[in-house]
């Protein structure tokens, strides 16, 4: 099917999806859940299809974790899928409403935005996720992969349909956007039909949406995420949390990727923290203060404190204060997730007050910043501008409003 074709059958399937109860949602949801798990060899067997020709082409090792899927990852998945259907449906919610002085009554309410286009690299878990919180938000969704996960997403989307059919709801509701590179631009250019845009990839990916779209974009960030040790800080809690953050799994983009240290205590953790990293088999790209304490640290390279590595590497400095942790902080930022670990109430609320991106934690692992985990069954992707939505997108993000004037003859004058 031509894009047009699909974009213009996703517009009807917008239109139904638009009235359609909640009940009726919540049952396609935990019916699309059903059919992942049902589906589940199938899905595995073309996604080693994919992962064969991703490990023949020499794709990287962290962008073949994200595309692999396990029998687990697609329990993740369908879980997803049933907590989202356990969640309110924002459609109808009244943001605001009031009375003015000549008697209208004014409500402004929660609609779906229509016809979602979602691009994507890898991580075929994505197109489960996308069409559910799509769907449960009151909108089509049109799903395009990249060619490397084409087997994958096309098997999911197939188990996606299966639920949809089974509750009488339209299969253009969850589309797969196949077809040669340009049709990506073809997409990017779609306004009229498609309502917005949401990349969700590397830089390179994200910023051709971003500078080429006439379609309205939410752009989601790459994550040069830091985590800064403060002088007051617990060191057990903080070395938990380094460990943690970089290595539980370091290909996502909330996991660590910059680690820097208050210089007065720098002796009593670098050491432990170098140790602990070099057993994870964690390469350390550190400044000179942090290369004195280990002959494994690679000294570091100005482009390094810009890297997201998506892999097991980390960038190391020691700082003299926490006003210069934020100003690295500022210079480097990718906007995705900021961490300080410190037992002092001070230096939390300025780190909290002065660093500018999605996400600040406090003395807490920067991988607790996802949808799943904030409770919001599944996330469409980390916003990191300041429009409309920032931090992790879920069913909230993917709804617009529109105002509703009820009067009872006025005129005005």
């Amino acid at each position: 099917m031509e894009f047009r074709d699909q974009a213009l059958a996703a517009r009807d399937a917008a239109q139904v999806l638009a009235v359609t109860p909640t009940g009726v949602k919540n049952a396609a949801l935990h019916a699309m859940a059903d059919a992942l798990l049902a589906c589940t060899e199938a899905i595995l067997a073309a996604n080693a299809e994919d992962v064969r020709t991703a490990e023949a082409n020499g794709t990287s090792a962290s962008l073949i974790d994200r595309l692999r899927l396990t029998p687990e990852r697609i329990g993740g998945m369908a879980d997803g899928l049933r907590q989202m259907a356990g969640l309110a449906d924002p459609v109808g919610d009244v943001v605001r409403g009031w009375t003015a002085d000549n008697g209208l009554r004014i409500r402004q309410v929660r609609v779906p935005f229509g016809v979602i286009g979602i691009i994507y690299e890898a991580r075929p878990n994505v197109t489960a996720d996308a069409g559910g919180i799509c769907l449960k938000s009151g909108n089509a969704a049109l799903l395009r992969g990249s060619s490397s996960t084409y087997a994958s997403n096309l098997a999911v989307v197939e188990a996606l349909h299966q639920g949809l059919r089974a509750v009488g709801l339209p299969e253009t509701a969850v589309q797969l956007v196949a077809g040669p590179r340009e049709v990506t631009d073809v997409m990017m250019t779609a306004r009229g039909l498609v309502d917005l845009l949401i990349p969700r990839g590397g830089a390179g990916l994200i910023n051709h949406v971003v500078q080429g779209s006439t379609v309205p974009v939410i752009e989601t960030g790459t994550g040069n995420c830091h985590l800064y040790v403060d002088v007051d800080a617990d060191l057990d809690v903080a070395y938990a949390i380094m460990l943690n953050a970089k290595t539980q799994r370091p290909s996502v983009c909330n996991a660590l990727e910059t680690l820097l240290v208050h210089r007065d205590v720098a002796d009593a953790f670098l050491p432990r923290a170098l140790r602990g990293l070099d057993e994870a088999g964690v390469t350390v790209h550190g400044d000179e203060r942090t290369a004195r304490v280990s002959k494994a640290v690679v000294p570091v390279e100005e482009g390094d404190f810009e890297e997201e590595w998506l892999s097991l590497d980390l960038s190391v400095k020691v700082v003299h204060s926490l006003d210069e942790a934020i100003s690295h902080i500022r210079r480097y930022t990718s906007g995705h997730s900021e961490t300080i670990v410190t037992d002092s109430r001070t230096a939390a609320d300025r780190f909290v007050a002065a660093v500018d991106a999605a996400a600040v934690l406090v003395n807490a692992s920067s991988r607790f910043v996802d949808g799943g985990e904030f409770g919001f069954g599944a996330e469409i992707g980390i916003s990191t501008q300041k429009l409309h939505a920032r931090g992790p997108m879920a069913l909230l993000e993917m709804t617009s409003t529109k105002y509703v004037v009820e009067g009872n003859g006025q005129v005005r004058a």
